[in-house]
């Protein structure tokens, strides 16, 4: 069992959206295996199913001019910023089959289920940071991943984590900030938490990672956390449409 990964670059929202849902339909029809998007979006607000309006902090005229747009989604969670320097991950997965279990290594389960999943998704990520010398976290209650509090410094957010489940299948997934510029983060109040702050892995790690840097070290953790053998795909149309192997003569 594997897990395609496809790199598209920077795409739009919008044009996320639409990738989305073909991958989505592919993975319904069993035309395709479960498979990991990776991307970066353009400056971007979301707002998931629990998320208030009223946690934009900017006014429409202002994100207007600066070409921001603002999207309501079915993810969970509350209003999120995308922008360059951020990886987003959005992992099109059936939760049917064998997933790793929660008693132990090698243990799996017939079905996982969306908490699980998203605690998987946190493994990733926390993986991701140690990968670069930044110890990270967990938070009951507060679905993402955090660096460990120091002195009378509280927990700072690196990633946000909102998902969707239909027919078992997910959509969605992750936002982890490598080089975002963390001033955008002022037209919000981040997933809607008013006494933490948000940063970045070139704000924590001695030697700051690139994005293409981040994007290996999520392809390697995805295979480990989730048990399956990642496999690089050149193109969504390569994914979609694979060219049947040729016969030999």
């Amino acid at each position: 069992m594997h897990i395609h990964l496809v790199h598209l670059g920077r795409v739009s929202y919008g044009e996320a959206l639409d990738i989305q849902q073909q991958v989505i339909a592919a993975r319904k029809a069993g035309a395709i295996g479960d498979t990991l998007l990776l991307l970066e979006h353009p400056p971007v607000l979301t707002l998931g199913r629990n998320s208030s309006r009223s946690n934009i902090l900017a006014s429409d005229e202002y994100l207007a001019q600066r070409g921001v747009a603002v999207h309501e989604t079915n993810r969970g969670g509350d209003v999120t910023y995308h922008g360059p320097g951020q990886l987003v991950g959005y992992p099109i997965f059936d939760l049917r089959g064998d997933w790793p279990g929660k008693k132990g290594p090698g243990l799996t389960k017939r079905h996982l289920g969306p908490v699980d999943f998203v605690r998987l998704l946190e493994e990733v990520l926390i993986r991701v940071c140690g990968d670069f010398g930044v110890p990270a976290q967990r938070i009951c209650k507060r679905t993402g991943v955090w660096t460990l509090p120091g002195g009378n410094v509280p927990e700072k957010k690196l990633a946000a984590i909102g998902v969707h489940v239909s027919q078992a299948v997910t959509s969605h997934g992750f936002a982890l900030n490598v080089t975002t510029d963390l001033r955008d983060f002022g037209w919000i109040v981040p997933c809607g938490i008013t006494d933490r702050e948000v940063t970045s892995l070139e704000a924590e790690a001695a030697v700051p990672p690139t994005l293409q840097d981040a994007i290996h070290s999520t392809a390697r953790h995805f295979g480990r956390v989730f048990q399956r053998q990642v496999l690089w795909c050149e193109s969504l149309d390569a994914l979609l449409h694979p060219q049947p192997a040729a016969s030999a003569l």
